[in-house]
């Protein structure tokens, strides 16, 4: 239970979904954590749920400010920075007729500016620790597109674009850091549900018996995710660099072949 023991973390969005389970998941295996979230209430309460050593800073990714402030309390608190895992996010309905101007700024700026901020910050304090694991969440919807999500599917595509232009930067400097991105599928979280609800009626939650319901749709649990988190923020992952890691039951798979 120490695959991660003492390696500094910092997640995004930590306060709910995949931002949570990671955190929790990384927290049994002994990892040391700096939580953010826009939603303070909810990021606190992630982090007083988490086993070991964990903080909370109070952040919108988006503003470019906060990165440098977060940082400094990352070095304050624990020293040294060794993983980042650029998690936060948000998304609208909407497609190409649809979608307003600002909810693809929005939706841009969050996830394209916050990660963007998110490397470029994390990269020299992970130099001086001697290299580290950037992980960077995009999406299936950076690989097939997704009708009802244009601006989400430009900006996970945006990541998974930019992880790799990371990747080959960082093995040039030889700094030993790396840069991974994975790509969900559908998972049980909050954003899923409401989507889930908005497109097909279905109220995941209020189901008779919603864990039957999530697996007769094929849908992941957060756990799925953040295991893939805990094996690239691990040195069990040493050689992973530029990859970008599907967690979907094969849903692309069937998607693109029809």
């Amino acid at each position: 239970m120490e695959r991660v023991k003492d390696k500094v973390v910092v997640i995004t969005g930590a306060g709910s979904g995949l931002g949570k389970a990671d955190a929790l998941r990384l927290s049994e295996e002994g990892a040391k954590l700096v939580l953010t979230d826009i939603n303070e209430v909810e990021g606190r309460r992630t982090g007083e749920e988490c086993e070991g050593e964990a903080i909370f800073f109070a952040q919108d990714v988006k503003d470019e400010s906060s990165w440098p402030r977060l940082i400094e309390t990352t070095i304050a608190a624990f020293g040294r920075l060794d993983v980042l895992v650029n998690n936060a996010g948000n998304s609208h309905i909407a497609n190409i007729e649809s979608a307003s101007t600002d909810q693809w700024h929005d939706i841009l700026r969050v996830h394209l500016d916050g990660t963007f901020f998110g490397c470029r910050s994390a990269i020299p304090e992970m130099t001086k620790s001697g290299g580290g694991s950037i992980i960077n969440m995009s999406s299936v919807a950076a690989l097939v597109g997704l009708s009802p999500y244009l601006a989400y599917s430009a900006a996970k595509g945006g990541i998974r674009s930019m992880t790799k232009s990371i990747a080959i930067y960082c093995r040039e400097q030889k700094n030993l850091i790396r840069c991974n991105s994975i790509h969900p599928g559908s998972i049980s979280t909050p954003m899923v549900h409401a989507a889930l609800e908005t497109l097909s009626g279905i109220h995941l939650m209020e189901e008779e018996d919603p864990e039957a319901t999530r697996k007769a749709l094929g849908i992941g649990e957060p756990l799925d995710v953040a295991n893939m988190v805990l094996f690239l923020a691990s040195d069990e992952s040493k050689h992973i660099n530029g990859a970008e890691l599907v967690i979907d039951n094969g849903a692309t798979v069937g998607l693109m072949s029809r």
